[in-house]
Order: C-alpha cells, then structure tokens, then sequence
C-alpha cells in the first residue's frame, strides 16, 4: 500500500472524475486525452518522470488516471534567466533603473539583492543574468493546475451546461460533457486538495448502479483498480473490459462466427461497467431478408453481435452485452428478443415494398436528386457516368450494352426505402434488387461493385463490368468536383477526391487495364458541358493529382507483395506514364538493375546526359549522323548503340522489362570511353549537334523502363 510521503518522496497518484453516463462513441478516446494531460502536466513540472506508469481509466460513469512515483515536491532547480542589457539595467550612476525593478517583480525576485545579479558579455553585447536556485513545483497546486487544463481541454463535441450548489449556498455555473458529482485524488492514502467543477475531491465514488450502488471509498492510489472491481463491481480499464468483453463472446459463439467491428465492440464496452454476455434468438421467417440489412440494424440500432456459421451465412441467434450479471437471465433475453422484433420487421417490410418496383423503373426519379447545384441532378451524373463507361467498355472490348445497362440502374437503389433507413447499403441492395429484378449478373454485381474500393486495403470489383463502372463512376466526381472549383487542399477533401483517384490507380494497377490515364481523364471531361469544368479541369493537374496518390501508396505499402524505394518509384514515375498497369513489373525490373555491378555507372551517365540535354537551347537533330563521327570513342558508343537497340525494342514490345535493362550493360563501357575522350560542346555547331543527337538517342534508350538518372 503506498504512503503518504514527505517532500521528494514519491508515491501513486490517482484523479477521478465521476460523472453522469458519459458519450460512448467518444468515451475512449476521452479516457485516453484525460490521462495524457494530467500526466504530461505533471511531467513538465518534474513531480512525473518518464519512468512513471500511466493507466488510463474510462467507464460509462468515470474518467480516471493512474499515475506512478509521483513527487510531492520536485527538486530545486537553478535558474539562470537574462534580464536586460547593462545599459538598459542601470542608469549613469550605477542604479537600477525601472525596467530592471520591473523585470525583477513580474519574475517574483523583487526583494533579491543586485549585487548577486551576474554580467556577462563585453561592450554594448554586455547583459545582466539571473542565476537563482527555483522552488520545485508542489504537488498540490502542480495537479490543480493539471485538472483545470485538462478538463479544458477534453475532446467533447457538446458541453452540457449545469448548476452546482457551493458550501456557501450559491449555485455555480459548470459546463461539461455530463454533469460531474464526485472527484477522487489521491496521492499514496493522503487526499490532494483538490477542487474542479464546483466539487472538492475526496476519495469515495460510487459503484455499480444495481450490482453495488452506494459509496465506495478507495483506500490509496494503488488500490483505486482492485477495490473497484472487489467492491463496486466496476471493471475501471477500458481495455481490459474491453478485452473481457471479446473472449466472452468468442466462447459464447462456440462454433459460430461473432461479427465483432472494432467501432461496436467500444461502443459496447463505454455502455456497460461489469459485462455479462447473454444469447438471444429471433424468429427463422427473418432470414428471408437480406442478411446485411439484419446485421446492419442489430449492431446500429441494438448494439448486438450477430453470428454466422463458418460459411457466412447469418444464424437466427445473436449475442447481447449487458450490464447485469445475474444467474437468471431470462427477463433480460426475453426483452431484448422483444425489442429486436421490431427492427427486423422494419427490415422485412422496407425489403418487400422495394421489390414492388423495378430498378429500372426509378431511373426517372433520379432527376429529382440533387448531386451537386453546379452540376446538376442525379440523373445528369447517369448519363455522364454512363458516357464515360461505354467509352471505357470500348476500349477494353467488353461489352457496351452491359456497362451502359449497370451505369443506369446503379444509383437507383439511393431512393429505395431500405437504403433510406440505412445508407451504408448503398450498393449491397441495389445489387440484391438488380437480381430479383432479373437483371444480367454482371450487371447486378456492377450496382455493389462500383463502390470498390470504398477504403484503403478494401477488395476490388471481381467483374469487368464492375470494374469499369468503378473506374466511371470515380472519374466523373473527381474530374466534376475539381472542375466546380472543390480540389483537395492541405487536409481538406470534402469529397473525397484523394480516395477516388487511388481507386481509380488501383483498379488499373490491380486490374492489369491497358487504359491511358490522360485519355480517361480527357473522355470524362468530355462529358460536362458546364464551362467551369472545361476551365478548371484541365487534364494535366488532374493527371499530376493522381500520380501523386500513386506515388504516396506505392511508397506507404507493398504491393503485389513487393515494396519498393522512393528513388525507385520516382524513376519510374517521373516519365509521366500514361499507362501504370506495368509499373510493378518496372519497378521490379528496377530492383534487379540495381544489383548490377554497372548499375550505379550507367545512373550516374544517365543523370549527366540528361543535365547536359537540359541546359541545351537550340534544337536537337532527330538523328545522329554516322559520317560526321570523328573520335573512335563516338564512333564506338553510336556503334554500341546501333548494335543493342533490336534487342531493346524487342524486349521493350514484349515487355520484359529485366532483360531490357540488362541489355544496357553492353553500353556502359562504351559510354565511359565516351566523356573521358570526348567534348559534346565542341565550337563546331555541326559536330556539337551531332554528339547532342547522339545522346538524345541514347538517353531516349536508356529510359526506357525508367528514368535511370534518378537512381544516381
């Protein structure tokens, strides 16, 4: 048990915040901003060290931190504080002038005695310095300045403003996240003087409100965790109830699968102090409905846990956590059994009255959405996605009718009940509709799959149809927003647009499409006869945004199971591809150059050949004249470069990009001989020229994969 403690003497510290039933979905995150700041507070001050142990605490009634080896009084310290140039500190005859005297009050040296003030520097560089030994900072007032602070500072989106009776009688005006009715703080088994939110801390709390109510006094800081867990019925850590909570509903699933998303699983664990998991069923009849629209509303609506068999099918059972352990549980099962009823009732009913109506027949209603006041409906965004996806269709030989079939109906599931009640089944309905609707099955996976890829690591289309329509869809916001003048800034992209166009690299990348960019973004800009996307949207800024998402995502993770470096990636993309489905094979092609024992020469000549090109002004010949080659070693290199050049067209055609580059190993010599004995920039504007084509050429050949120079 700890002690109370002198001065020096450390011990643990423990604030508590007890409060009415704290927000949920921002109860960790509370708990963990709650424990930072009275901890980096007192560290700042000397009473915490980077030794001590923090243990946050957060349940739906409390706010808490644990803090280890906490002074009560931090060491004196010296201090050595410039004051004021000697000019300035002292009149002609030697005495302190005013800004001295008031320098010296608002530092709380008023009384010090001159003469122990230090003089350092020489001529007018000449100042006076403070060299005093400073009072450590006191716990007691260190931690009230570390409660006010933090509590200031809590991340709460909404204070709730309230009324607190004082000692005097008064009724003082609070503001917090819920209204606040005790604080604990303790260091070792001494209470600190405390007060915040119109309350005096202490060292009672409550407990569980129906398996321990009442007060619970914690003995000392150490024993804050035990006591409420033996006594008050609480689990205070987060994560371990946290935890508790998911290896209960593991084992409770037997052989079944628990559906457990990380954002329920803590909004389930802000809700309950001791959880107890108890298994509920609903009626069979309910499966008939698609099993997402249950799944969705159990965990949105009910917080339950639904459960699937190993082959994903969902099962008519679920799992609840309560707040009450209790050997009889069949009041609390049967309620929730009740009120769940209802929901999937809901469900069954928004899924039977859709099917009344074909997808097909609410293409028309479409026009009465707004997507966007500059760009029209949602029925002009229709025909603008389904523009650009029978031009992609086309090019890639798929089928137009298919693509121009799924662009239609896609977004017509955005007026459908079910969607209505529940938004994030956008997609997943329209393709169960399109289904019974008996629409082609390419066509009904396109409404899903044009989503994809809704985040990072998320699965891509599995259809070509889908594909196609994902690679439209995101082409027509991003060339219309960027167009309407909405283009990403620092962190802002209220829509997106820095997601849409790493989805659109993937599914060409992932996909192996042979599309140029530049030529999707021109065919989607195409599309929009509003001038301020004809003046906004320019293809090359665009074309700039996308490769600087594919940049960032191949430098920030593996792909294709392979991660490559920046020079790598830059080398590559640096030539401005308008085709990136090989950049993996090129990239890759350049790893294996790099291990080349001429690698690093013929980067470093290419890096020289290109300064060189760049600083030229005049036009360069399309072509290297042989005749009017001198030097043996010109005559060697144009001659080395002739004789290579089938193979590097040949491999370049079949895109064997490894033996591409390997083939550039015969040229390394050659070149070499070539900067040692020859002067490009000779004064005969003919031979100058001649030489500038040669390397032209040659630079035009080396980079073939990849600017080379950039791996200098």
């Amino acid at each position: 048990m700890s002690k109370s403690n002198s001065p020096l003497q450390s011990a643990d510290l423990l604030i508590e915040i007890f409060t009415e039933e704290l927000p949920p979905k921002s109860l960790r995150r509370l708990g963990e901003a709650f424990s930072e700041g009275i901890f980096t507070s007192l560290k700042s001050v000397g009473l915490a060290t980077s030794s001590s142990k923090v243990i946050s605490f957060a349940s739906p009634r409390r706010l808490a931190v644990h803090v280890s080896d906490v002074l009560s009084q931090a060491p004196d310290f010296p201090v050595r504080e410039k004051l004021l140039p000697t000019s300035i500190a002292f009149d002609t005859e030697g005495k302190a002038t005013p800004p001295l005297l008031k320098k010296l009050g608002a530092l709380g040296y008023a009384d010090i005695d001159l003469g122990t003030l230090e003089k350092a520097g020489e001529g007018k560089g000449e100042a006076l310095y403070l060299n005093v030994i400073a009072k450590g900072a006191v716990l007691k007032q260190a931690a009230q300045i570390a409660l006010e602070q933090t509590l200031s500072q809590l991340p709460i989106a909404k204070m709730m403003h309230y009324q607190v009776l004082q000692k005097n009688g008064q009724l003082a005006d609070v503001q917090f996240a819920r209204p606040a009715h005790r604080i604990i703080a303790l260091h070792g088994n001494e209470i600190l003087q405390l007060s915040a939110l119109g309350i005096d801390a202490g060292s009672q709390t409550e407990g569980h409100r129906f398996l321990a109510p009442g007060i619970t006094t914690i003995s000392a800081a150490n024993q804050y965790e035990s006591d409420l867990e033996s006594n008050a019925k609480i689990v205070p850590n987060f994560n371990k109830r946290r935890t508790q909570i998911e290896e209960a509903l593991l084992k409770a699933a037997g052989s079944d699968l628990v559906l457990m998303p990380d954002s329920l699983l803590d909004e389930v664990t802000a809700l309950v102090e001791w959880p107890a998991i108890y298994e509920c069923h609903f009626d069979e009849e309910f499966l008939e409905v698609p099993q997402e629209c249950l799944i969705l509303t159990m965990q949105t609506n009910q917080k339950y846990f639904a459960l699937t068999d190993n082959q994903g099918r969902l099962r008519n059972r679920f799992l609840i956590v309560s707040n009450i352990e209790t050997d009889n549980p069949d009041a609390i099962i049967s309620g929730n059994e009740r009120v769940v009823r209802p929901r999937l009732s809901d469900a069954r009913f928004f899924f039977r009255q859709d099917q009344k109506r074909t997808l097909a027949s609410r293409v028309a209603d479409l026009g009465r959405v707004v997507y966007h006041n500059q760009l029209g409906n949602q029925l002009d965004r229709m025909k603008r996605v389904q523009a650009i996806a029978i031009g992609i269709a086309n090019q890639l030989q798929a089928d137009e009718k298919l693509a121009a079939r799924a662009a239609e109906i896609a977004k017509t599931d955005l007026l459908t009940d079910m969607v209505g009640e529940f938004p994030e089944l956008q997609g997943i309905m329209g393709c169960y509709y399109a289904i019974h609707d008996d629409e082609h099955k390419d066509v009904a996976a396109a409404c899903s799959e044009h989503y994809m890829p809704r985040f990072a690591g998320d699965a891509l289309p599995e259809t070509q149809t889908g594909t196609i329509l994902a690679i439209a869809d995101k082409l027509e916001t991003l060339v219309g927003i960027w167009g309407v003048g909405h283009a990403p800034t620092g962190d802002k992209d209220p829509y997106a647009l820095r997601r849409h166009a790493l989805g659109i690299c993937r599914l060409l990348l992932e996909k192996n499409l042979s599309l140029s960019l530049p030529e999707l973004i021109a065919l989607a800009r195409a599309q929009f006869p509003q001038k301020d996307v004809q003046d906004k949207a320019q293809v090359q800024a665009i074309y700039d945004f996308i490769i600087d998402r594919l940049r960032a995502y191949l430098r920030d993770q593996a792909v294709a199971g392979k991660s490559f470096t920046s020079a790598e990636i830059d080398a590559v993309l640096s030539q401005n591809p308008a085709y990136i489905n090989d950049l993996i094979e090129r990239l890759a092609a350049l790893r294996e150059f790099n291990d080349l024992a001429e690698s690093a020469q013929l980067a470093a000549a290419n890096k020289r050949i290109s300064n060189i090109l760049k600083k030229t002004t005049s036009s360069i010949p399309a072509n290297c004249s042989s005749n009017l080659l001198e030097i043996p070693a010109e005559i060697a290199l144009h001659q080395a470069l002739e004789g290579v050049t089938p193979a590097l067209n040949a491999a370049y055609e079949k895109r064997q990009f490894v033996e591409l580059l390997k083939a550039l190993v015969a040229l390394s010599a050659p070149i070499d001989q070539f900067f040692a004995d020859v002067m490009v920039m000779d004064p005969n504007i003919e031979l100058r020229d001649n030489r500038l084509a040669l390397l032209q050429q040659l630079h035009q050949k080396m980079n073939l994969v990849a600017d080379l120079g950039k791996l200098a």
